[in-house]
């Protein structure tokens, strides 16, 4: 009889560096909005162009960390630059007196992530038996979702007890920042590489023919998951429509991202069991439920049951789809499958958080979350009439 292998302590490692540094991004950007326009003036164009070119900034950096991963053959150092990045950042946030120093904080800590975000997840790939691969990343998307509702919950926390003093809770981001880097550095080991391969330069034209039609169909899937689940800001208004005090606003954010924490380590393990394909369909079909409790209605009961099962579907779906990229790109260009991947999700966000706002103002809220199920439902036929990736995972046991 053969026992099923552990989880390696690297991953645990990655998991609780992910929570640490959440937990630090977290207590800033939860309060970043409120401080910019309150104490600083700004407008909500420029809180916009900020988010905007942050998140933008972001995206480009991401293709190029997973390539330059794979063509070193080293993940590790690249992952502490970025996490160093965004600890970086946090000082900046405490001591910015105009929209211009935040922008620039933003920027480093956007490009922090950018560079960390395909390199950590090809490692968590690279230690991880393929039969416990789906509980690794469930458990780091677990711990990672963890500091998600921490950071806020703290930050609801510090602001009531110091009175709303932004600088002071922006300080204490610091403190989980640099531990999460400190822990990288000192507590995830990079397994050794063959010396002796020659590096090749991932996105020349034959290394790209590499990644198989499989590989592909994950990042087609991926991006009308992110067509259909657009940002959770959308969330935050509906609640507010429903009456929830602008000062409760974080409590959807830690709601959601409480179940999405409960949520994802059981169906990461679950996904080592199960066809792909199915588990998707599940978390496909609870998208549309949201969707539809979230256009039904503007009261409490119906918004909150819009939102659990949105923390939900996060915690079917998303350790699942970077398991499915792990599985399809090849181990040598795990870097460059995970930089593709998160780049092309990260387009079809932007674009659908643009309709959604875009259908909110002329139509209203429910035309927005009905779109959304009707993109979930065009995702359910794709993934039954794509089923390569689901047939590649099964086959590797």
């Amino acid at each position: 009889m053969t026992t099923q292998p552990r989880i390696p302590t690297t991953v645990w490692a990655l998991g609780f560096v992910s929570l640490l540094m959440d937990v630090s991004s977290e207590l800033v950007h939860s309060l970043l909005p409120v401080f910019l326009v309150t104490a600083l003036g700004a407008s909500a164009f420029v809180v916009g162009l900020i988010e905007g070119a942050a998140e933008a900034t972001a995206l480009i950096v991401r293709v190029f960390s997973g390539v330059l991963s794979d063509y070193w053959g080293r993940r590790k150092p690249l992952a502490v630059l970025g996490y160093g990045l965004g600890a970086l950042s946090k000082p900046l946030f405490a001591l910015a007196t105009g929209a211009g120093l935040v922008l620039a904080a933003r920027l480093i800590d956007r490009v922090g992530k950018g560079i960390r975000g395909a390199p950590r997840d090809a490692l968590v790939a690279d230690v991880t038996p393929p039969a416990v691969r789906g509980a690794a990343f469930g458990l780091r998307q677990a711990l990672d979702t963890v500091g998600a509702f921490l950071g806020p919950l703290l930050a609801m926390g510090l602001m009531l007890l110091w009175a709303n003093d932004f600088r002071a809770v922006f300080g204490v981001a610091i403190v989980p920042g640099v531990l999460a880097v400190a822990l990288l550095v000192f507590g995830v080991q990079e397994p050794e590489k063959d010396r002796s391969a020659h590096p090749v330069i991932p996105i020349q034209r034959a290394q790209l023919h590499r990644l198989p039609a499989a590989y592909w169909q994950v990042v087609g899937i991926g991006a009308l998951f992110m067509l259909a689940r657009f940002s959770e800001a959308f969330l935050v208004l509906r609640a507010q429509q429903g009456g929830l005090p602008v000062a409760f606003a974080p409590l959807v954010l830690i709601g959601m991202n409480a179940i999405y924490a409960l949520a994802a380590y059981p169906f990461g393990r679950l996904s080592d069991r199960m066809s792909h394909s199915r588990l998707l369909v599940l978390g496909l079909a609870t998208l549309i439920g949201a969707d539809l409790c979230l256009a039904y209605s503007d009261t409490w009961g119906w918004v909150w049951a819009g939102i659990s099962l949105w923390g939900l579907h996060l915690g079917i779906t998303q350790g699942l789809l970077a398991t499915m990229v792990a599985d399809t790109a090849p181990a040598d260009l795990r870097g460059t499958g995970y930089g593709f991947f998160n780049l092309v999700s990260g387009l079809a966000l932007l674009v659908a958080s643009v309709l959604a706002g875009l259908l909110w103002d002329r139509l209203g809220a429910p035309a927005t979350f009905l779109a959304g199920s009707a993109i979930a439902a065009l995702a359910i036929l794709t993934v039954l009439a794509c089923p390569a990736a689901a047939r590649r995972a099964v086959a590797r046991r």
